[in-house]
């Protein structure tokens, strides 16, 4: 059974960073493509950032592209989301997921989710 359990998040000020993790365990995720969702307060769920396991082609929202930065270490089973230059409206909960895929890295329609970490930015 596939577990994803994100870590890292915190409070920051604007212009900070934080570096949240995802341990992924269960399986081998050679044919999975990873993500990272973050759901802002009185806000609807979105795709931030995605990894393709085995190719680490990347994909990113335009909102946070130049300032987050995906990867994974396949040793640790664990992906990583780099948050740079941080802004008030980057406050959410980030979740970490994934799914299985042949090609590509979606930004939908994802089956495994962590539980979420916190990320406040303060103005």
């Amino acid at each position: 059974q596939v577990q994803l359990v994100e870590s890292g998040g915190g409070l920051v000020q604007a212009g900070g960073s934080l570096r949240l993790s995802c341990a992924a365990s269960g399986r081998t995720f050679s044919n999975f493509a990873m993500g990272w969702f973050r759901q802002p307060p009185g806000k609807l769920r979105e795709f931030v950032a995605g990894i393709n396991w085995s190719t680490q082609n990347t994909r990113y929202a335009d909102s946070v592209k130049g300032r987050f930065t995906i990867s994974r270490d396949n040793a640790e089973n664990t992906v990583y989301l780099q948050l740079n230059s941080l802004k008030f409206e980057d406050t959410a909960v980030y979740y970490c997921a994934g799914v299985r895929v042949i090609v590509g890295i979606p930004s939908t329609n994802y089956d495994y989710w962590g539980q979420g970490t916190q990320v406040t930015v303060s103005s």
